[in-house]
């Protein structure tokens, strides 16, 4: 199986940060893989701009080797390269200063849709969007990206969003989360509201409880001066998996509209509960053979800063009310994997007796080996009468589909090119992004309040012994992490 591929519109698309580490990594080797696939039309440009002196020919050797390093295997024919580095062009510039703005509205064109992706700390939005309104870079058709973390609290959250409202319109905004890109998310709704088998049973009557996981094996790394002023809470749980449960909870929208989904969303994180501090669990790294402790990591021997978190959350609606979500997202764990797990209730009433504890289970694998397993219960096969075993009806991607069907997309590549159809059913809402943090504050300021200090975990290991208990307490038991 073949997947289409949609040529855009032709556009120009500044990279503010182009000289980054976000731009060498995901941004610049996903452009090249959308334009081996043939979805760069002929007038399509990128143009890096930053503050380090560089000339356009430099710019593209830099692009060169970004692609040589991350662009990954990819079947192109030869001389593809060359023609992607001549779409590169490079405008130094100061994003607080003059410097570079009238150069670089001399080479952004006004006849084809023009996209600034914001590449840089939030502390730059205003004045990058300040700047573009002033030197006429802007149109009403005009778009730009921003990456998270939009905001540290509601307080933060709001005042970027007045900002950036100074000078946009919400329909020009694209606050963008990786996560939302992944094919298996975007499946999410495929799965629910496109086959009549799981959306009439969606729902507290017939679902026990969902977990939600994204384990990583990584440490903080070079990324500890940072992390450990958001901690997983903020990095992960206010976008990442508050997305992901909102796709799982949510109603149908009345079409697949980006206004109409992310309606949808914002319903599902009003109607989120007050966790509970017994409900709350939040852990800290130490030391392994290859990798320093959380604390040795970030510098800071006294932090109390979370590098893991599991919480049982509540949901106040018609559809959801009395279903449990177990989160968790943690660093340094056992295995990377990112997996959305609805269990069904019991039957009611079994006729095998004491063979009666069997539950179907649907499995969604964002991470790694994308794929949804369904498990049924079946007679195990041979003599000696009725026994029943548990066996998975399993679908990988790329088994299922093929590697061509499967679409090995990175997340970016598919984000960008939405951006530029103006399409932003996949990204984050102002009002939602608030309601998020309202959400989030309460529980942040209650431990830091409290004076609670995480529960330290080896690294290497599945979490704090105290999250497996956050199950136990309701009988239940996580999932198990594996590769």
């Amino acid at each position: 199986m073949v997947s289409r591929v949609i040529p855009v519109d032709p556009f120009d698309l500044v990279i503010f940060g182009g000289t980054g580490d976000l731009a060498r990594r995901k941004i610049l080797p996903g452009l090249f893989r959308r334009f081996c696939a043939g979805q760069m039309p002929k007038g399509a440009r990128v143009i890096g701009a930053a503050r380090g002196d560089m000339d356009s020919a430099a710019y593209r050797d830099f692009v060169a080797d970004a692609i040589a390093e991350f662009g990954g295997e990819r079947s192109c024919e030869e001389g593809t390269l060359a023609g992607f580095l001549e779409r590169m062009e490079f405008v130094t510039i100061d994003a607080r200063g003059d410097k570079g703005w009238d150069e670089l509205a001399k080479l952004v064109r006004s006849d084809v849709v023009r996209a600034y992706y914001f590449s840089v700390g939030p502390s730059l939005f205003a004045d990058l969007a300040h700047r573009l309104n002033a030197h006429g870079l802007t149109d009403a058709d005009s778009r730009i990206v921003v990456e998270k973390p939009f905001g540290r609290d509601l307080p933060s959250a709001q005042a970027l969003n007045k900002d950036l409202a100074m000078h946009f319109d919400e329909s020009q905004i694209y606050r963008i989360d990786h996560y939302l890109g992944k094919e298996t998310v975007q499946n999410l709704m495929a799965v629910r509201f496109g086959n009549m088998l799981f959306e009439p049973l969606w729902n507290s009557q017939y679902v026990d409880h969902i977990q939600i996981t994204v384990a990583e094996t990584v440490g903080v790394g070079g990324r500890g001066e940072y992390y450990d002023k958001s901690g997983a809470m903020r990095d992960m749980v206010q976008n990442h998996l508050m997305q992901l449960l909102c796709l799982i909870a949510m109603e149908p929208p009345s079409k697949f509209d980006p206004d109409a989904v992310r309606d949808e969303k914002l319903k599902v994180i009003r109607a989120l509960d007050e966790v509970q501090p017994h409900h709350i669990v939040r852990g800290q790294y130490e030391a392994s053979d290859d990798e320093p402790g959380y604390r040795e990591a970030v510098g800071d021997p006294r932090s109390r800063t979370e590098s893991y978190i599991a919480m049982k959350v509540g949901i106040s609606n018609w559809r959801w009310a009395g279903t449990p979500f177990y989160l968790r997202t943690g660093k340094m764990l056992k295995a990377r994997s990112s997996e959305i797990t609805v269990v069904f209730k019991e039957l009611n009433h079994s006729i095998f007796g004491e063979q009666s504890d069997h539950r179907n289970v649907l499995s969604i694998r964002l991470q790694p080996n994308e794929g949804i397993t369904l498990g049924v219960t079946i007679k195990e096969p041979g003599p000696g009468g009725m026994r029943l075993v548990d066996v998975p009806l399993d679908m990988s991607f790329a088994d299922a589909l093929g590697e061509d069907g499967a679409d090995q997309t990175d997340a970016y590549e598919r984000l960008i090119m939405d951006v530029i159809r103006g399409n932003q059913t996949l990204f984050m809402r102002g009002d939602e992004v608030e309601a998020a943090w309202a959400w989030t504050d309460p529980i942040i300021n209650g431990w830091e309040g409290r004076g609670e200090v995480p529960k330290t975990y080896d690294a290497g290991s599945e979490g704090p012994v105290d999250a497996v208990q956050l199950l136990a307490r309701d009988t239940r038991v996580w999932r198990k992490v594996a590769p």
